[in-house]
């Protein structure tokens, strides 16, 4: 346990902690604790987490836009919570298990990298999770359950047990992520049903 893990972990829960409250300093919190955790993670040989760090930078810095500027913005409102088609979510799904397979089969070859499918399965639905949470997607929280499932082994195999503990921390604070934001969804469609009643 480092005390760049140490700082990664505070940092982490309370980035999700605004995510979960769609407090826009979740952004600038999430740019500063994926920058920590670039280096947590190259130094542990998961070469494909840390890659990840920085497409969330890239990522969290889109999304910290798209929350402020979006085409929302003209309506002087926040960014809605959405849902995503089957369509959409299909493709997505299909996309993810094809780009899994390729990044662990290269990571494989080409590096001594440790868990690289699992490592790989992290880093592609984590970009996906992240982008769907950057366009305020209701189903980012099932996508980080799902994620956060696989990272606690991961991590807890390759003795980030602090890094373990923090996920399992995410994995409950994406439930209630998942709450809220569909709490939020359900209020947003009372609203336009009944415009007169807010007025």
């Amino acid at each position: 346990m480092s005390l760049w893990e140490i700082t990664g972990t505070v940092l982490g829960v309370i980035g999700v902690w605004l995510m979960i409250r769609q407090n826009i300093w979740g952004w600038p919190v999430g740019l500063v604790q994926v920058a920590v955790y670039a280096w947590v993670f190259y130094d542990a040989k998961l070469y494909s987490d840390a890659l990840l760090q920085i497409a969330f930078f890239l990522i969290q810095a889109y999304g910290w836009w798209h929350w402020l500027h979006g085409a929302h913005a003209a309506a002087r409102s926040t960014a809605p919570v959405t849902r995503l088609g089957a369509a959409a979510l299909s493709s997505w799904l299909a996309l993810g298990a094809a780009a899994t397979a390729g990044w662990g089969t290269f990571m494989h070859r080409t590096t001594d990298a440790a868990l690289p499918w699992w490592d790989a399965f992290i880093l592609v639905f984590s970009l996906i999770a992240q982008w769907w949470q950057a366009r305020k997607n209701l189903e980012c929280w099932a996508g980080w359950l799902v994620v956060n499932s696989v990272a606690i082994g991961v991590y807890w195999a390759k003795d980030l047990r602090l890094t373990a503990g923090l996920y399992a921390i995410f994995w409950l604070m994406a439930v209630w992520g998942w709450r809220e934001w569909r709490a939020t969804m359900q209020v947003g469609a009372l609203a336009s049903k009944h415009p007169e009643e807010g007025r």
